[in-house]
């Protein structure tokens, strides 16, 4: 069988327009593959330089295989159709260790048809280390190596405005362009750059803020012979991904120009503020997530997929959806409502076993920042509680106590959250507390909610409520009930 690159494999070489710091499954399955298909369906012709930020060996260079890997994008279509397509990218054309070969990273500096670069260096990567040094070879920071090059870019290029990038980070902290420009400039600061710099870095170059949104589950070791021998030829670098992709950036509309976006059949949004789109995603994706946990696991399932095929939980997520989170947000309604569909059609991929324990470290977290805010807002427009939501509290409670048929539940945690649980369920079970109290003692902790949620008219009432026929009856009866 015979191993894929360049000579062995059809493939087109493209001019050197893109700098990727970071040669993870992320970025191989999210960036470079929407890279690849702009360059079949547009004018970009963008070939891609990765840099490998970290100093390590143990995964060989993309450079075995010139560059060339095999993407498998597996998932449910706009059909509704289960599919899987394996494509061969060839926009990448090196990859750069940049702790072995400095000087040739430096020198893409020099380049003239560089326009973009992207980032994802894990959220610890956009750090500032005050240790640093502009001689450094390289420095170990990726904002200083980053500043690194750009100011001999500067220098080379005499701070022509034109020699000005787009930069687009996608590491998973809010708002990363605004964050990795601020570390930019302290290391000016630190290295005592000149103002000229200073001020080329700040306006002949476009810092965008992202949200990336694609499951790539990576490198498919279990079958990896069977893929082979499908496709015919060796590759050591094939990564896996579910179908769904999103791609939003705040920027100019300079990017879409220089990213040739015009009818793009792909899913980026370039867009002024990114934080609505956030706000989906957290309230509808990661929402019904947290959401689906506690009360699928208590009703006996193991995973994602295994409660969108239940009838009961299905429909419940769906009404979650679509009559609490989806009025809550500021977005077109269709808008909402298309990636709401599109969620749904994520959790029952059929290629991704994601399993409900996996998904409920630190619920209680989650719960704050996915569902408080939805169940706040919904009481403010309609002066009453949200029964969905207010169900997936109490099964947060529920769950909280630890047992699903009589077998202990591995609650991850807050020491703190875990104290209190197990604390207030071993009071309620002696009968020392009342179901309300152990109500109330959850809802009232405002070191955790930022305020005491037993405030909230009905709120108490209504978890309670449905805690109580959990205990009683079960989850399913009380959800039956529910969705009446």
């Amino acid at each position: 069988m015979k191993k894929l690159n360049r000579q062995n494999a059809t493939s087109t070489t493209y001019p050197t327009k893109i700098m990727q710091f970071g040669e993870g499954n992320f970025l191989r399955a999210f960036i470079d593959w929407q890279i690849n298909h702009l360059n079949r369906e547009s004018d970009l012709n963008a070939g891609i330089s990765i840099i490998r930020p970290i100093d390590y060996d143990a995964i060989p260079l993309l450079n075995e295989q010139d560059g060339l890997y095999s993407t498998v994008i597996r998932g449910i279509d706009e059909s509704g159709k289960a599919i899987e397509k394996i494509e061969i990218i060839d926009c990448v054309n090196e990859e750069i260790a940049i702790y072995k070969n400095f000087d040739k990273y430096m020198a893409l500096a020099e380049s003239e048809t560089i326009k973009v670069i992207f980032s994802n260096t894990t959220e610890a990567g956009i750090e500032f280390v005050d240790t640093d040094k502009l001689t450094d070879a390289p420095a170990k920071a990726f904002p200083a190596k980053l500043t690194q090059w750009l100011y001999k870019r500067f220098q080379h290029f005499n701070g022509a405005h034109s020699a000005g990038l787009i930069i687009i980070p996608c590491e998973l902290i809010d708002y990363n362009g605004d964050k990795l420009k601020e570390i930019l400039l302290q290391y000016c600061q630190l290295w005592q750059l000149e103002q000229g710099f200073v001020d080329w870095l700040e306006h002949a170059n476009h810092f965008c803020s992202t949200l990336v949104d694609r499951i790539v589950t990576g490198f498919p070791r279990d079958e990896h012979q069977a893929l082979q021998q499908k496709l015919g030829y060796q590759d050591n670098f094939m990564v896996t991904a579910e179908y769904f992709h999103l791609f939003v950036i705040q920027g100019p509309k300079a990017v879409e120009d220089v990213l040739c976006l015009k009818d793009t059949s792909l899913n980026i949004k370039v867009v002024d503020d990114i934080y609505p789109y956030k706000q989906r995603k957290v309230a509808i994706l990661n929402g019904a997530h947290t959401a689906m946990v506690p009360l699928a696991y208590m009703a006996g399932l193991e995973s994602v997929k295994e409660t969108m095929s239940d009838e009961l939980l299905s429909s419940y997520i769906n009404k979650l959806i679509f009559t609490e989170i989806i009025p809550t947000l500021n977005l077109p309604k269709d808008e909402l409502e298309a990636f709401a569909q599109d969620v749904i059609k994520r959790f029952e991929n059929p290629y991704i076993h994601h399993q409900l324990m996996a998904i409920s470290l630190n619920s209680m977290t989650k719960f704050h920042t996915r569902l408080v805010p939805q169940l706040l807002k919904y009481v403010e427009i309609n002066n009453s509680v949200p029964p969905m939501i207010a169900h997936a509290l109490a099964g947060q409670i529920f769950f909280y106590g630890g047992v699903r048929n009589d077998e202990k539940i591995a609650l991850v945690d807050s020491d703190k959250w875990l104290t209190l649980f197990s604390a207030t369920w071993q009071k309620f079970h002696a009968k020392e507390i009342t179901i309300e109290q152990l109500v109330s003692a959850v809802l009232s902790a405002n070191w955790h909610w930022g305020q005491d949620l037993t405030e909230v008219d009905g709120l108490a009432f209504a978890v309670t409520s449905a805690l109580a026929k959990f205990i009683k009856s079960g989850v399913r009866t009380a959800l039956n009930e529910a969705l009446v």
